[in-house]
């Protein structure tokens, strides 16, 4: 676990670095900086664009991280990197051809209800082009067990770069016509950058002698497409159907409320950069000892950490909309039913990992787009009846299920769950804290209100956590800090 502890903690600093800046963007500057209307266009673009990574893709991030290490044994990477390099190019190549060819028909469908939408078709192709490489460029990193710098470019760099040109937008020296140009600019350098790093980690070398299981490789990418697909649909078609059934500044509404559920996944997505390509080398060292005790370890700490965001959202969400434009500061509900959604997947630990690095990859996928079909049906039935709740409660509802099966799966397939006793005494504490923390209500102003609740909540939790060795990671931890 020293290059787990190691790595994820840099993670989990550049991380909360990466979502400080962007809680900075989201909540006060896109808010005040754009008009409501700009500010959801912006909303749609990045999410659309989300939405058509996976494919854009080809599953590549994901089969390079599973099938490198096998690789590696035999001392024979270069034919297999070159595949890797090459096979998003069989969907990029044409959907840029579908664009050029019905830029239109494509900017007509998804201005139904917005016409401001309608002249960015080309826009959400290339933003999502330079996500899908970076994700290529990034697993490359990955599996050479470098991923402090990629995860660096994914949360901080483009978020900086944005302020920045807010900035610039509020002093009047851009106009927002060139702040979404710029924006596409900003996500494809930051795909250069990435592909210079991971080619000064290891240069490759063409070799189109492609190898012997490419059959093989190339069927765990197709079906990769469809699980990853599935996998952004429950998180992100919200944002874009709401675009389609209502007027855009719900859009920019919705998506606040949406980022401050977000910061949940935060210590999860630090440690899953590291965590991922150790999980894919267990699995195919048959090391089924210390998968378990992955899976356990990494579920209790992810709970320890996502819970406990959970409670101080909650119980700090009154004051914090107070601090936001009277616009933005309704949807409590959605940011409880988000934020639960966050914290169910958290609590899975590594599931994802086993589950898309292990031989049973293929019918998670098929029960992923199933529920990816489901959240789109679900959307279309509550979106034109509760509106932004209504996205909301299908994201909610979508989540949980899959999370449930997922769950269960890996319990049936591997004999392993991630919850133990301390699962349920975290569980405790966490609900005691938010329930009486959300009863009090401090006279002051609403920052100073959040900053004192906030850590009397965090003093509280780490004594119980520290007194009582509910984890032995986070005693570990708390007694080397203490004691220096």
């Amino acid at each position: 676990m020293g290059i787990v502890s190691k790595q994820a903690l840099n993670n989990t600093i550049i991380t909360y670095l990466g979502f400080g800046v962007a809680a900075v963007n989201t909540l006060f500057l896109y808010t005040n900086f754009l008009t409501d209307a700009y500010y959801g266009l912006v909303t749609v673009i990045l999410s659309t664009s989300a939405v058509l990574m996976p494919l854009l893709a080809f599953g590549v991030p994901n089969t390079l991280v599973k099938f490198y290490s096998s690789f590696k044994k035999t001392g024979n990477t270069e034919a297999f990197e070159t595949l890797m390099l090459l096979l998003p190019l069989l969907l990029i190549l044409p959907i840029a051809l579908v664009t050029f060819l019905f830029t239109d028909a494509i900017g007509s469908f998804i201005s139904k209800e917005n016409g401001i939408v309608r002249n960015y078709v080309w826009y959400i192709f290339l933003i999502g082009f330079a996500m899908a490489y970076f994700e290529v460029f990034y697993a490359w990193a990955k599996v050479q067990m470098k991923s402090v710098f990629g995860n660096f470019m994914k949360e901080v760099f483009n978020r900086i770069g944005v302020m920045i040109l807010l900035i610039l937008v509020y002093f009047d020296s851009i106009t927002v016509d060139f702040f979404l140009k710029a924006l596409v600019g900003l996500y494809l350098l930051r795909t250069l950058i990435m592909k210079i790093y991971a080619y000064g980690l290891k240069r490759p070398k063409l070799n189109f002698d492609f190898p012997a299981n490419t059959r093989a490789i190339l069927s765990y990418s197709a079906l990769i497409i469809l699980g990853g697909s599935a996998a952004v649909i429950i998180l992100e078609i919200d944002k874009v159907m709401i675009n389609q059934y209502k007027l855009i500044e719900n859009v920019a509404y919705y998506g606040v409320a949406i980022y401050i559920a977000t910061t949940i996944i935060v210590p999860s997505r630090a440690m899953h950069q590291i965590t991922y390509p150790l999980t894919a080398e267990l699995l195919n060292n048959n090391d089924h000892e210390g998968l378990g005790s992955l899976y356990k370890k990494s579920s209790l700490t992810l709970f320890i950490a996502s819970g406990i965001l959970f409670v101080l959202i909650i119980t700090n969400l009154n004051d914090l909309f107070l601090v936001l434009p009277e616009e933005y500061r309704g949807g409590f509900a959605i940011v409880f039913l988000i934020g639960l959604a966050k914290v169910y997947d958290s609590v899975l630990g590594i599931n994802n990992a086993i589950l898309y690095n292990s031989d049973y990859y293929k019918t998670l996928l098929g029960m992923g787009v199933l529920l990816a079909v489901l959240v789109i049906l679900l959307n279309m039935l509550f979106i034109p009846k509760y509106g932004l709740y209504g996205a909301a409660l299908a994201t909610f509802i979508a989540i949980s299920i899959y999370n449930t099966i997922k769950l269960f799966f890996v319990r049936a397939k591997f004999k392993i769950m991630p919850f133990t006793m301390e699962t349920l005494k975290v569980g405790g504490l966490l609900l005691v804290l938010g329930g009486v923390f959300y009863m009090v209500n401090l006279p002051f102003y609403s920052l100073v209100n959040i900053v004192i609740k906030g850590t009397i909540t965090i003093v509280l939790y780490l004594g119980v956590l520290y007194r009582f060795k509910i984890s032995e990671d986070v005693y570990r931890m708390l007694s080397k800090y203490l004691k220096r």
